[in-house]
């Protein structure tokens, strides 16, 4: 079942390359596989999670344990710069990628944070910087290794072990929560 929902996604994907952001990254199956995404998918993406760790991070100062809330000033400083570079790069038609608000998904996990109940935020948050930041080391990795911008692609090198000590990070701080 699940090889025939992979084939279905891929083809789906091959067969539809003017899609805003391809089948193939939206569904994971790029992250699967290995494959770099494309620009616009990895601008978009990129930016998507700069502003959802963004805004989590804000939430976080307010309602998070004190661990929490270092992690969270350190969030917001780092993604505010990468967010700043990433749109100091893109220029010209690549710049309608940028994304200006948050995608459907992203905003559900916000509002999940936003709702949690005081006892329950460390549940909420924690976890979801575990999964956010190996989502980013994905898709950095992949694009620094097989990105066609090279600019884009020394980029995503160079940022790259920042979200990977913001993994570690966010790893820490979800074991200490336990």
């Amino acid at each position: 079942m699940k090889r025939a929902i992979l084939a279905i996604a891929i083809g789906w994907a091959l067969a539809s390359p003017a899609l805003a952001q391809s089948v193939s990254e939206k569904t994971g199956v790029n992250s699967v596989l290995g494959v770099a995404p494309k620009t616009e998918d990895f601008i978009k993406e990129a930016t998507t999670s700069d502003m959802l760790e963004i805004e989590a991070a804000k939430i976080a100062q307010q309602e998070g344990n004190a661990a929490e809330k270092t992690f969270a000033h350190q969030m917001m400083a780092d993604h505010t710069k990468t967010s700043t570079e990433l749109k100091e790069m893109v220029s010209g038609e690549m710049k309608s990628a940028l994304p200006t608000a948050l995608d459907d998904s992203s905003q559900k996990k916000l509002d999940r944070l936003r709702d949690a109940k005081p006892d329950d935020f460390a549940s909420e948050y924690d976890p979801m910087q575990v999964s956010a930041h190996k989502d980013a080391v994905s898709l950095f990795e992949r694009y620094a290794k097989g990105g066609d911008n090279p600019k884009l692609k020394d980029w995503a090198g160079t940022t790259l072990p920042a979200l990977q000590h913001h993994l570690v990070m966010a790893q820490d701080l979800n074991t200490n929560r336990k």
